[in-house]
């Protein structure tokens, strides 16, 4: 995988913002299974500022940019979804500080240090019924595409079916973290948003990526 550069970034940052914008109705559903159907609404407001304020982020390195992507996400989005997230993306950003130009293996980095971040602030792992289930197979199938020399386009191809796979496997799973897990065994028989919205948000980055 060749280096990427700032407007790579910010082409990958901004793709999820409008895949979570653009799919709110979907989430919202989503979480009104067995949740408190908050999660596409919070996470659709959060992401919207993010576009409307897109002009003024700091643009001096990817962590500058993405350092301040997290602190638009922490203050914008309610419920448990701006705490993950902008954990999430403020630990992506402290993984390559300093750095002007990503390696495929600095990519790998920021999604790995996004996960512990997201464990240890939803103190959750894979196997809860979280996002989890669908980030980290995908992050895994990240890093062995680039250990094959696979290019930037196969490496999402390969990551998309790898989270949409992974996300709908929990439907069969009983949720042990957030408001699902309250309901218990009925948690049985959906899948988990925050999963899904893994395998959505890449989906569209494989099928943007190539005809950006």
């Amino acid at each position: 995988m060749t280096e990427t550069s700032l407007a790579d970034t910010e082409f990958v940052v901004h793709s999820i913002a409008q895949t979570a914008v653009d799919n709110e109705r979907e989430f919202g559903d989503l979480d009104a299974v067995v949740g408190d159907g908050d999660f596409g609404y919070s996470l659709a407001r959060g992401f919207e500022i993010v576009l409307h304020d897109w002009d003024s982020f700091d643009r001096s390195t990817p962590s500058a940019f993405l350092q301040k992507i997290a602190m638009v996400i922490s203050s914008r989005i309610g419920g448990t979804s701006g705490p993950i997230w902008g954990t999430a993306f403020l630990r992506a950003s402290t993984a390559i500080r300093g750095k002007e130009e990503l390696s495929g293996q600095d990519v790998v980095a920021m999604l790995r240090a996004a996960i512990e971040g997201i464990k240890a602030r939803g103190n959750a792992d894979v196997g809860d019924k979280t996002l989890l289930d669908a980030l980290v197979p995908a992050t895994d199938a990240l890093e062995a595409q680039i250990a094959a020399g696979t290019d930037a386009a196969g490496i999402l191809s390969t990551m998309a079916a790898v989270a949409r796979e992974r996300a709908d496997a929990t439907t069969s799973m009983i949720a042990k973290r957030g408001r699902a897990s309250y309901t218990g065994e009925r948690s049985i028989g959906s899948p988990d948003p925050g999963a899904v919205a893994v395998a959505v948000i890449l989906e569209r980055l494989r099928a943007e990526w190539s005809a950006r």
